[in-house]
């Protein structure tokens, strides 16, 4: 018997003070039976960082030619590309033909930093990639946060990502492995 997706709701506050962004959004997440925790916060920190009323999530582990958050415009040209891992290259390159930029979030600790040391040469190619490292302690401190429902404030400034659900805080620091860290935002 095949097991289904776990459903988690999410109430996200979000204040974007780099970018100028503060909305409410009410998210739905589908936690995929072989994903964990720290992989479905990984995600949630990904759409905080791009947020955008047209970004949505992909069916993710499910389908590998899907990424974990895309956004297209209004006419269905792919903007972005967003994935959360260790992905294959091959689908990175992929990916890079189809969408304006891409987006790879690396989290694991030391497998992350043995993946990304042998595709660094590989993927340093692709113009649109930004890779951001997660570490993992900040990964792991976010399952601290992971509940059915959640209700989370999220706030971005300086590089950092604050999160809070009003009992446990958790404060992310990203560090870039490639791309501009600057850019949050599609150039006009």
């Amino acid at each position: 018997m095949a097991l289904s997706a776990t459903v988690f709701k999410c109430n996200l506050q979000l204040a974007d003070l780099e970018r100028g962004h503060y909305q409410d959004y009410a998210l739905t997440l589908a936690r995929h039976p072989s994903e964990t925790d720290e992989r479905l916060m990984v995600r949630l920190l990904a759409f905080a960082l791009y947020a955008d009323e047209r970004l949505a999530f992909g069916r993710g582990l499910s389908n590998e030619d899907e990424a974990a958050l895309a956004q297209q415009d209004y006419s269905g040209e792919l903007l972005w590309w967003i994935d959360v891992g260790l992905p294959d290259p091959k689908q990175l390159r992929k990916a890079s033909r189809r969408a304006q930029q891409v987006v790879l979030l690396v989290y694991g600790g030391a497998a992350a930093d043995v993946w990304w040391g042998q595709q660094r040469s590989e993927l340093s190619g692709l113009d649109n990639l930004l890779v951001w490292r997660v570490s993992a302690e900040d990964s792991q401190a976010m399952t601290r946060l992971t509940q059915r429902n959640m209700q989370l404030q999220c706030t971005l400034q300086d590089g950092e990502v604050w999160l809070t659900d009003g009992e446990h805080s958790v404060t992310v620091r990203l560090s870039c492995l490639q791309g501009d860290p600057a850019s949050r935002s599609l150039k006009a």
